[in-house]
């Protein structure tokens, strides 16, 4: 019996791209798979990794909090508080980063087979929850110490850390886009984790923020997408000690979700020329 030829055409291939993408799920899981044996082969301390960098992020950024505090006071313990902020904004960074170069990471792979592209920085991402997971226990351990519990509020988390993952799917997929085609973009992409980090309520909380900035300040902050993730993640842990300002935290909402409809049509135009430039 003949073999079935299958015939790949741009017109068709949007109609079924997402079908594909389904089929080729064994793929998706060979690569996330893959990705974590190398995250962590050959080192010294394996898995420990995921622990040590998030706990010395949030010392670091306890230690400045503790040098600019001015004596304020926190109703949260500044170390928890942070942990809080620095728990899915470590995510974010790690899963930007990693989908932003899984393109030019995998260019042979990429250069060479027909499979749905968007696979590839999915799996790079799915991969940093595992990271994630391991540092929550840091912050479970930190709240244990300073016997704060989180109340019913609680079971709203997978929904805040859907939309971590949805923010970092959309920057991740827009700059992977553009990293195959102009590969400067590697060097942005230090910038933008760094700045962003500054720009987010990591080593700070949203209501200091608008308690101090301009009106039009505190607009242009809130259109940060990890805004709303990272004050979500608190409110989740601590309640009402943590409130969110509802019209600023829908802003950050839509601009999560904006980009990742933004970032999905850039990497669908632009990803029938991948293999020919990447």
């Amino acid at each position: 019996m003949p073999a079935q030829k299958i015939i790949i055409d741009p017109k068709n291939q949007n109609a079924r791209y997402f079908k594909d993408v389904w089929q080729f799920k064994g793929l998706f899981y060979f690569l996330a798979w893959r990705d974590v044996r190398v995250r962590y082969k050959q080192t010294a301390i394996g898995v420990l990794w995921a622990l040590i960098r998030p706990l010395l992020t949030i010392f670091i950024l306890s230690f400045i909090r503790f040098l600019f505090s001015n004596g304020e006071q926190s109703i949260i313990p500044v170390p928890l508080e942070i942990a809080a902020g620095t728990l899915p904004w470590t995510f974010f960074a790690s899963a930007f980063s990693d989908a932003a170069n899984s393109l030019v990471s995998n260019s042979n792979l990429v250069s060479k087979v027909y499979f749905p592209r968007i696979i590839v920085p999915a799996s790079a991402i799915i991969v940093c929850l595992i990271d994630f997971f391991v540092s929550l226990v840091i912050v479970i351990a930190i709240m244990i110490y300073y016997q704060v519990f989180p109340g019913i509020q609680i079971v709203f988390l997978p929904l805040f850390l859907l939309l971590a993952i949805v923010t970092a799917a959309g920057c991740g997929l827009y700059i992977a886009s553009l990293n195959v085609k102009y590969r400067d973009f590697k060097y942005v992409i230090p910038f933008i984790v760094q700045f962003g980090m500054f720009a987010s309520p990591v080593m700070y909380t949203s209501a200091q923020f608008y308690a101090k900035a301009p009106e039009w300040v505190s607009n242009i902050y809130a259109c940060n997408p990890m805004v709303s993730v990272i004050d979500g993640f608190r409110w989740c842990m601590f309640g009402e000690s943590m409130p969110i300002e509802p019209v600023k935290f829908i802003i950050s909402c839509t601009v999560s979700i904006s980009m990742v409809v933004i970032g999905i049509i850039t990497f669908r135009r632009m990803e029938k020329d991948f293999a020919d430039v990447i």
